[in-house]
């Protein structure tokens, strides 16, 4: 039999691991510094671009996209090739990817920091680099798929499989999410509006932990575990089931973020019934990868690289059993909106995303620089602080959010709230220094990680280009009789086409409904369009990352009531575009703020938080009082909340910036009669203009109402 001699490209695999290592540190850092802000926020500096508002998306995109997505791309050039046996397709397509997607994860810091984003979570980048992701995700595509048919392999082994499901969907979720009609360079509206924009929203929100999270890292696992453990995968029929129900049932589970919202019941019970069937694919997958290691567990006690995979896969299992529960509406009642989420979501990113990613970095170095780790006792002291530090970050927020649900639901025996919001901030303060503590252990682990690597590559010399060979692929093969499944694993385009109809089945019947049947969202006559004034507020709102600590929903709840006001209904948030829910609440809930204090509070409360509510741990603002407002972008706003269907009359834009004035005037006369003395054009009174505005079309509605009825 002919053998065909090549090599490997090891050199995008260096590229990719040494921009998983640099951005690792950059995500903890910038996680660590907005974890310090909570209890201690003049670490922001009393500066636009440092508050927590703009930290904590960088930190989020900096871990997903940056730390996790760089690590996806070393692991996938690096097994990729050695599963098809056959180096990439296209050198120059390798380059173009890493340059690009490095390019792009320098535009997101840059812009974030500068407060330019769309206001949806994990999804905040402006069009211009929302555009930029697709064009690499394609050559990305194209890359791996030109790899995958130029193979030598007649089969695609399990974790191509992941590989394939996670490229397809996420371009599916990128591209649903991210319509939007841009207003300028970096400034744009979504498509969507209210519930429609919360459910798309958290459809791309869920299932991009599922899909750039879970399902690549998964594929991962399935490589590099086995080879560490020089063990065959468990079983290939349960990473079959693992693979096709997990893929088919995640794209369902989105609407159990917005449990008790203005969300239909429909969807609410669509995303919580299939999140409880979550569990037996995840678990399934779980299961394999331990039970891969048996007989082995030997090797896992001095092996650094098994013992960070263990606990990943643990890891794997608690979030992937915790998720499904949390899906339960009783528990999403005590849970959501508190730091049980926070606690939840880190125990996935820093047990599994993160060790995985240790594991895997331990297992290439010395592969790649022919050499041995320089020392397994940094590697394991690398893995006992990341562990404890894990630990210390979760424990504390779970206390932390059991204290802060028990806290805003206790009542007096009068039948009064027992605890003002601020009392279950401040009673929470050494939770969230204790968190800080577990966070400061794990990126001291991954610095540690940093010096162990790097005397590993200073011992070892690098092999660019790893010699291989193999016998070419056979064209024209007759098959006998064959597992079905073995039948699709020869054809990759198969595979993709039906890995994207399995994912699109969900998407469809959650979508359409909430489209196309206005029963679903129905109208309130009192809810308006946004003032210019009002809608430039928003906007800065947006800018500074309000909704990251602040949550715009009202649920049914009696202390959420009384705490409130009257709960969130579908109809009040047909102009929102993007809708504002937010998904903790570190501050209280806005979606009654408007006619609640008078402008001069909320004036006072952004130079001074404290001025207003001592112990607040809420960030200053001092900038607004300073920038004058952006007035000459407010035609184009307007404009294009015309194309969007918001009922401004014909001809407004020209007119609306008078309205604006008039707005802005009044609010600085009231100002001053509280002996304020601020100019109208400053970005404050906007803001100003907006919290006055938000919830109250409800009360004038029922104000309508029970006048009707006085009437009758």
């Amino acid at each position: 039999m002919q053998v065909e001699k090549f090599c490997y490209d090891n050199k995008i695999v260096k590229a990719f691991g040494y921009a998983t290592v640099i951005f690792a540190v950059v995500g903890m850092l910038a996680g660590l510094w907005a974890a310090i802000q909570i209890y201690a926020p003049a670490t922001s500096l009393n500066l636009a671009p440092t508050t927590f508002g703009r930290i904590r998306p960088l930190h989020t995109n900096a871990i997903i996209f940056a730390f996790v997505g760089n690590c996806i791309f070393t692991g996938v050039y690096y097994s990729l090739q050695r599963l098809c046996k056959a180096r990439m397709f296209s050198d120059k397509l390798s380059w173009i990817h890493f340059w690009g997607w490095q390019l792009i994860i320098a535009a997101a810091a840059v812009t974030l920091l500068m407060g330019y984003t769309s206001g949806k979570e994990y999804a905040e980048l402006e069009w211009p680099i929302d555009i930029a992701i697709t064009l690499i995700w394609v050559v990305f595509g194209i890359n791996m798929f030109g790899t995958i048919l130029q193979r030598r392999e007649k089969h695609l082994y399990v974790a191509i499989w992941f590989y394939i499901a996670t490229w397809v969907t996420v371009a599916m979720l990128h591209i649903v999410n991210s319509f939007e009609i841009p207003v300028s360079f970096m400034k744009s509206y979504s498509w969507y509006a209210g519930v429609q924009d919360a459910l798309v929203q958290w459809w791309y929100g869920h299932n991009a932990v599922a899909f750039f999270l879970t399902t690549p890292i998964l594929g991962l696992m399935y490589y590099f575990l086995p080879k560490a453990a020089n063990r065959p995968v468990y079983s290939y029929r349960l990473s079959i089931i693992h693979f096709w129900a997990l893929i088919f049932i995640y794209i369902w589970a989105g609407p159990h973020h917005l449990l008790y919202t203005a969300l239909p019941d429909w969807a609410q019970s669509l995303g919580t019934v299939f999140s409880l069937m979550l569990i037996f694919p995840s678990w399934g997958g779980m299961l394999n990868g331990l039970f891969t290691l048996r007989g082995a567990w030997d090797k896992v006690r001095e092996d650094p690289v098994l013992k960070f995979m263990v606990v990943a896969i643990t890891c794997y299992g608690m979030a992937t059993l915790e998720g499904p529960l949390l899906s339960l509406k009783n528990i999403s009642a005590i849970a959501h909106y508190s730091d049980w989420i926070i606690a939840h979501v880190h125990i996935g990113g820093l047990g599994w995303n993160g060790f995985m990613a240790f594991a895997m970095l331990y297992y290439l170095v010395p592969k790649m620089w022919d050499t041995q780790l320089y020392s397994k006792k940094l590697a394991t002291n690398h893995f006992w602080l990341g562990t404890i530090g894990i630990i210390l970050y979760a424990v504390p927020l779970y206390w932390a959010g059991f204290t802060q649900t028990l806290m805003w639901k206790t009542f007096t025996p009068e039948g009064q709230l027992k605890f003002q919001f601020l009392e279950s901030v401040t009673n929470i303060i050494p939770m969230y220094i204790t968190r800080s503590v577990g966070g400061g252990l794990y990126l001291a682990g991954a610095l540690l990680m940093c010096y162990n690597l790097a005397k590993t590559i200073a011992a070892g010399k690098f092999i660019a280009n790893e010699a291989a060979e193999a016998a070419p692929l056979p064209k024209n093969i007759k098959h006998g009789k064959e597992h079905w499944h073995r039948w699709i694993e020869r054809r990759p385009l198969t595979l993709l086409v039906v890995s994207l109809i399995v994912v699109v089945i969900g998407g469809v019947v959650e979508m359409i409904p909430a489209f196309l049947v206005k029963s679903n969202i129905p109208t309130i006559t009192s809810v308006k369009p946004y003032t210019p004034l009002e809608l430039q507020g928003r906007d800065i709102y947006v800018r500074e990352g309000c909704y990251t600590c602040h949550s715009q929903m009202i649920r049914p709840f009696r202390d959420e009531v009384a705490r409130y006001g009257e709960y969130s209904k579908a109809g009040e948030f047909v102009y929102d575009h993007p809708f504002q829910w937010g998904s903790k609440r570190t501050g209280p809930d806005l979606a009654r703020i408007g006619g609640k204090y008078p402008d001069s509070w909320h004036y006072n409360h952004m130079d001074d938080p404290t001025s207003m509510s001592p112990g607040s741990v809420m960030p200053a603002y001092p900038w607004l009082l300073d920038d004058a407002l952006d007035t000459a972008s407010t035609p184009a706003k307007i404009r294009v909340m015309q194309k969007l269907g918001v009922p401004y009359p014909a001809g407004f834009d020209k007119t609306a910036n008078q309205d604006l004035t008039a707005q802005a005037e009044a609010i600085a006369a009231r100002l001053k009669k509280d002996k304020i003395e601020t100019p109208a054009n400053k970005e404050i009174v906007a803001l100003i203009a907006y919290l006055q505005r938000v919830g109250t079309d409800i009360k004038l509605e029922q104000q309508a109402a029970a006048g009707k009825t006085t009437m009758q």
